[in-house]
């Protein structure tokens, strides 16, 4: 890959630059000091990834990841030396359309060990950014798609680059009445989920937390995926996590989510897909459409990214695609209205 670094500290630069030494096949393009200068460098010349740190240039940093997503899009890895004190601005950050976050690899200097992290992030990007474009149908879905009258009902979300913003939208408009359950998976290092979780509850009239292992799937709470490994719902409506696939470049994986709902689900569910880089959830939204469960995706205008629900359509896959708010009011009028 193609990357850019955009950084004040020298010290973080540092510790970058002997991490990708440690991967030969990637070619480091330029270092930008504050992030209207990574505007700049991204316009002349575009990386396939973009590490922005988090650190005293932080605020301008995340304000320049709009302007990069619309002008120049790429994959943007945020990386930051305290995960508990830029956890909010790592969730705006990714609200904008960055990929994922990722502790500075500052332990042992940039060695293997201390890079461990970093490096895998970037065999993961590496793969994402090399996956063949999907062009979107340009037919329109038809509405024809029915929805089964029967609880248990569950909503099954899942989301990438630009989703917490999204997801806070979304959450912002559901009732605290709201009668389903609300699973999410997104795509985030498991050390962050914990803190996206209580972020979420800011923004939101149901409380968010992570999944426990055995946990029931019960309205009254919105839950999210928690670790690197793959959620899954399990026997007795009871989610649980998973190794396999171990191959899987996406963990946690919205595909193997949303596979296992088309296995093991009785009730009515509703598949999400919202904005992110790749095509994660579009194989898994066309099985749980082809299964007779009712499917929505976000639509470009309201997308950070407009790379997963784009994968979506072309499959086929989503039954409509809405703007952000369009689809919070879709959710109220099948579960609230009825």
């Amino acid at each position: 890959m193609r990357i850019g670094i955009v950084s004040a500290l020298p010290d973080v630069i540092a510790c970058l630059r002997q991490a990708l030494n440690l991967r030969p096949q990637h070619e480091l393009l330029w270092v930008a000091g504050d992030g209207t200068h990574s505007v700049e460098l991204c316009a002349k010349n575009r990386p396939d990834l973009v590490l922005m740190d988090l650190g005293e240039a932080g605020n301008h940093c995340v304000d320049a990841i709009a302007p990069i997503m619309a002008d120049t899009p790429c994959a943007i890895l945020i990386v930051t030396r305290n995960t508990d004190a830029d956890s909010s601005r790592v969730f705006a950050a990714m609200g904008r359309g960055a990929i994922d976050a990722v502790d500075v690899p500052l332990a042992g200097t940039g060695s293997r060990a201390g890079a461990a992290d970093l490096l895998r992030k970037l065999d993961t990007i590496s793969t994402l950014v090399s996956t063949p474009k999907f062009i979107p149908s340009a037919d329109r879905l038809s509405d024809t798609t029915a929805i089964m009258r029967i609880k248990p009902r569950l909503v099954a979300i899942g989301a990438s680059a630009g989703g917490p913003g999204a997801l806070a939208k979304l959450l912002a408009r559901i009732p605290k009445e709201f009668p389903a359950a609300i699973v999410i998976v997104q795509h985030v290092d498991a050390q962050f989920a914990t803190g996206m979780a209580e972020w979420l509850s800011n923004h939101s009239l149901l409380p968010v937390r992570v999944v426990v292992e055995g946990d029931q799937i019960l309205p009254g709470a919105v839950l999210l995926a928690a670790t690197n490994d793959h959620l899954s719902l399990k026997a007795n409506d009871r989610l649980g996590y998973t190794l396999e696939p171990s191959d899987c470049v996406y963990r946690p994986s919205i595909d193997v989510f949303f596979n296992s709902i088309c296995h093991c689900w009785s009730g009515e569910a509703v598949g999400v897909l919202l904005t992110g880089m790749g095509r994660d959830g579009a194989k898994g939204l066309k099985a749980l459409r082809d299964k007779g469960h009712y499917t929505m995706a976000q639509d470009q205008a309201t997308s950070a990214v407009y790379g997963m629900p784009k994968a979506a359509i072309a499959l086929g896959a989503a039954v409509d695609v809405l703007p952000i708010e369009g689809i919070a009011a879709r959710l109220i009028d099948t579960f609230c209205r009825k």
